[in-house]
């Protein structure tokens, strides 16, 4: 009886929606609860890229307080490794750069676009038994987050396109071993998408 009863719910979902609709929902939920690692991202403009548009990728020096210390350039080699899947024209300065430096490199290589990146903040909690014997802070378990700052400048006229505050944060099951810098690839993921206006996988 009871297995009648599961197969009906079952089959009255199904004739609602699409597995692949289920699990998505299921996913946004266990994210938004914080078993999984989530990421809130905010624009200022809703402004759209033509999927030609040639986008080079840089980094600010900066290290972003928390004590996590990202390798120097992990926000652009992250944004690239999401870009290149959806702009077939990207590149990115292999080392970070000031604003300058880093509109003078776009010019030279002939981007349309500037994409340029910060780690403005980045908390690593303790989440290995090798962290804890390091601080044994109780105060110091948890789950990583950080925050990305980027601005999207049109090389040829200098214009601020787009700028967007990338918020992360880790998730209960994806405690162990993670680092803020681990979180980065799916929020540029979804930015990608964002500029091309690509519906969500």
């Amino acid at each position: 009886m009871r297995s009648l009863i599961l197969l009906l719910v079952l089959g009255a979902l199904g004739g609602c929606m699409k597995t692949s609709d289920l699990a998505a929902g299921a996913e946004y939920h266990l994210r938004d609860v914080g078993v999984l690692d989530h990421s809130e991202t905010r624009r200022s403009a809703s402004w759209r890229l033509q999927a030609d548009s040639f986008v080079f990728i840089a980094q600010a020096f900066y290290e972003p307080p928390g004590g996590a210390k990202p390798r120097p350039n992990v926000v652009a080699d992250e944004a690239f490794k999401a870009f290149v899947e959806y702009f077939p024209l990207v590149r990115r300065s292999p080392h970070p750069l000031g604003l300058d430096q880093a509109m003078i490199e776009a010019r030279e290589a002939g981007a349309h676009y500037l994409l340029y990146t910060r780690f403005a903040d980045a908390d690593d909690r303790i989440g290995t038994v090798e962290e804890w014997e390091d601080e044994e802070a109780l105060d110091r378990l948890g789950i990583d987050s950080g925050v990305i700052q980027l601005m999207l400048i049109e090389v040829g006229t200098r214009y601020l396109v787009d700028t967007a505050r990338i918020r992360n944060r880790g998730g209960f099951l994806t405690l162990y071993d993670n680092q803020p810098a681990d979180q980065l690839r799916a929020p540029f993921e979804q930015y990608a998408r964002t500029l091309l206006g690509v519906s969500e996988r």
